[in-house]
């Protein structure tokens, strides 16, 4: 494999790749770019199952792990268990290939620290900021104490580890500054987004309707912070308000069983489908059909500051958005949402029958929310920040190379040439 930038090593634990969409990209931009690329990350459990593959010049290892589905302590365990292999696999690897890179990318915060010993090598050291995890482990498990301080400690951690940090907007990019105490120009906005030329509406498929007339769909992962519930309630009152839609909720997670169960409980398993994970073509064609996509994730201290992935999904396939009134879910759609009370799924639930009595709003709001991903949240525009970010970090680590040598004390007895 050519490298005529570097090699460059990418650590992920939250989701395998290639489905891991943001860093799927992150490694096909750097490839074009020129990097040599090995990831490093978790087999999937339907899919990315193979240990060692090769996708389009990317070299990818992956490793068994069983996901935590509830409470701390199992969070502990997955982590704990992914930072051994991770840890062994880089181990593993460096003793054939000098990495030039080290990206890894959060959660957990510490996972930089499996390949720290790259740092001491030369190696450039970069966090990909996916997450606030100390409010992340807040909205989860509603508790603060000493796990959560043991959050920020990481944190700060992985911060320090890192020459340049990849933040998934100007929240992130100013927690990284206040927080985490590291130079503006160090820090690199790399927002997720979809690449245009692949991500585009399709034709609708009729038949996803069942005999109704209108579909709602959410896409995503579906943790406890990710408001299915709210979604499933606001759901409930819109049917008292009228019952001409059906609604298909995308993705898995670890309340996945508990929102089936509560789909039941609220009598809307006739009109309500979950598909679990499905192939990017079903995804696109169920979101093209769409005539409204939910955005329900709820107001917390880490929604109102974290770009949703779904949202800019739903804009670049030129849908209309309902969406809880957040800061940064705001800063992504413009106008391409319709904005509900935060929290208050009555209200979701209004703004959804308003849309589906609007069709020429709909078709404005999707318009407008395709258009405003091309000319500025598309991937090509966070590939350019990406790049500029690892130039950055491989001046950093060159140039601390070069003061370490300068400060080599003389050794008694060396001869100079």
């Amino acid at each position: 494999m050519s490298a005529s930038r570097g090699r460059t090593l990418i650590l992920v634990e939250n989701l395998s790749v290639p489905f891991d969409r943001r860093v799927w990209q992150e490694a096909r931009s750097l490839r074009s770019a020129g990097y040599g690329v090995t990831v490093v990350c978790p087999a999937g459990r339907t899919r990315d199952r193979e240990q060692y593959e090769v996708i389009e010049g990317v070299e990818i290892h992956r490793y068994p792990l069983r996901a935590a589905e509830h409470g701390a302590v199992a969070y502990a365990r997955e982590y704990g268990s992914a930072l051994w292999r991770t840890a062994a696999l880089v181990r593993r690897l460096s003793r054939t290939a000098r990495f030039d890179v080290v990206h890894a990318c959060n959660p957990p915060d510490v996972l930089i620290l499996t390949a720290y010993p790259q740092r001491r090598n030369g190696a450039a050291m970069i966090f990909d900021h996916h997450d606030l995890v100390p409010e992340l482990f807040v909205s989860r498990f509603g508790k603060t104490g000493l796990v959560q301080r043991g959050t920020f400690v990481a944190e700060r951690m992985a911060f320090a580890a890192a020459h340049v940090v990849l933040s998934t907007n100007e929240s992130y990019r100013r927690v990284a500054i206040e927080r985490g105490r590291k130079r503006p120009e160090d820090v690199f906005v790399v927002r997720s987004a979809p690449d245009t030329s692949r991500f585009r509406p399709a034709p609708g498929a009729e038949g996803l309707r069942n005999g109704k007339k209108y579909l709602l769909a959410y896409l995503g992962v579906m943790g406890p912070q990710d408001g299915v519930d709210h979604a499933l309630r606001a759901l409930e009152a819109l049917r008292a308000r009228r019952e001409d839609w059906r609604a298909v909720f995308l993705g898995s997670g670890d309340v996945l069983a508990e929102m089936k169960a509560l789909s039941r409980a609220l009598g809307l398993s006739d009109i309500v489908e979950f598909t679990g994970r499905v192939t990017d073509d079903d995804l696109i064609q169920t979101l093209s059909t769409a005539d409204v996509c939910l955005a329900p994730d709820p107001m917390n201290p880490l929604n109102d500051v974290s770009t949703m992935n779904k949202i800019v999904e739903y804009m670049a396939l030129a849908r209309p958005i309902v969406s809880y009134d957040l800061k940064e879910s705001r800063v992504s759609a413009g106008d391409a949402a319709l904005y509900a009370t935060p929290n208050d799924v009555q209200d979701f639930a209004r703004c959804i029958d308003d849309l589906l009595d609007s069709p020429e709003r709909r078709a404005e709001m999707g318009t407008s929310g395709r258009k405003r991903v091309e000319d500025e949240l598309s991937w090509s525009h966070s590939e350019q920040s990406l790049l500029a970010g690892y130039e950055r970090a491989l001046e950093l680590a060159r140039s601390r190379k070069r003061r370490s040598r300068r400060d080599d004390p003389v050794v008694p007895g060396a001869v100079s040439n």
